[in-house]
């Protein structure tokens, strides 16, 4: 038994350097869980006295409105806090460790949410997030144990930004020509994709910054990054007033990670000690997670479909 516990010590990847990432992440997700909810209560006020009831997006008047929210506002402050927070986990723990644990917020947004709106979540919905949360924690095991972080190129770092200008373009021309048809479904799904590039974006410039390769290529990524966050913070917003904060949450939480470690598989090689068996059941919890979302959509009584 002891030879045993010593072979698998010994095969997890993670230093205990990069363990305190794990904790960190996790007080990310306290912040991020408390703040949907505050910015849900703002743009429920707001669609409610100045909306008009066609939820094709938040107009300018209506963002403006949002400013003036003491409860968005909060909910904002405590969201930006839960993304420094995030980056900070990033500096210590590889992406494809601790972006996964954000699912945390998922269960505590949908216990806030219960609690204020008086909706007591039948077991049906319970089933669903208990069902996302099982596919994430599926991939922290296995990326706790196998994920290695490697030196980033500028190759890799072109493709990520090859890739999220595409993401930009596709997502920001399906909002406009199909904006009167698209639900809440359309902008969780676009912003956490979204959300996912910033957040590998994000520890590519961690990493390069932290051994002083500062180039015009990071600048240009900067910019990049920026872009994204603003255009997946609106579609955040929107699906706001489409769909219930814990629905919000348990996309992003779950869409996010997904696609960050995609990118961190497909091009920074995160995984690439992975055994086939591990890859596996990277591919089994990531579409446990996914149905689990999906039907969350369907089930959850205060989606707007």
């Amino acid at each position: 038994m002891d030879e045993q516990l010593t072979d698998f010590v010994s095969q997890v990847s993670l230093t205990p350097y990069q363990a305190i990432g794990i904790p960190i992440a996790l007080l990310g997700a306290v912040f991020l869980s408390i703040g949907a909810q505050l910015q849900h209560r703002g743009v429920s006020k707001v669609e409610g006295t100045h909306g008009d009831g066609s939820k094709r997006g938040l107009s300018l008047r209506q963002m403006g409105q949002l400013l003036r929210r003491p409860s968005w506002a909060f909910g904002t402050v405590l969201l930006a806090l839960a993304i420094v927070i995030q980056l900070i986990s990033l500096g210590f723990a590889p992406l494809i460790v601790v972006q996964p644990l954000g699912v945390v917020a998922m269960v505590m947004t949908n216990v806030i949410n219960s609690r204020v709106n008086g909706i007591q979540p039948d077991r049906r919905v319970k089933a669903t997030i208990l069902m996302a949360v099982l596919g994430i924690g599926v991939f922290v095991a296995f990326s706790a144990i196998y994920a290695v972080e490697n030196e980033f190129t500028d190759t890799q770092l072109l493709v990520i930004l090859a890739m999220l200008i595409t993401v930009i373009v596709v997502t920001g021309a399906a909002f406009l020509i199909f904006r009167e048809r698209l639900r809440a479904m359309f902008y969780i799904v676009a912003a956490g994709t979204l959300y996912g590039f910033v957040v590998t974006i994000a520890k590519v410039l961690i990493n390069r910054w932290r051994t002083d390769n500062v180039d015009a290529l990071m600048i240009v990524c900067f910019v990049g990054l920026v872009v994204a966050a603003l255009l997946g913070g609106y579609f955040v917003q929107t699906a706001y007033s489409v769909g219930s904060p814990d629905l919000v949450i348990a996309g992003l939480t779950v869409i996010d990670p997904l696609v960050a470690i995609a990118i961190a598989i497909s091009v920074l090689g995160e995984a690439d000690r992975f055994p086939p068996f591990a890859i596996a059941g990277l591919g089994f919890g990531g579409a446990l997670a996914v149905v689990g979302v999906i039907l969350l959509a369907r089930l959850h009584p205060q989606t707007i479909r």
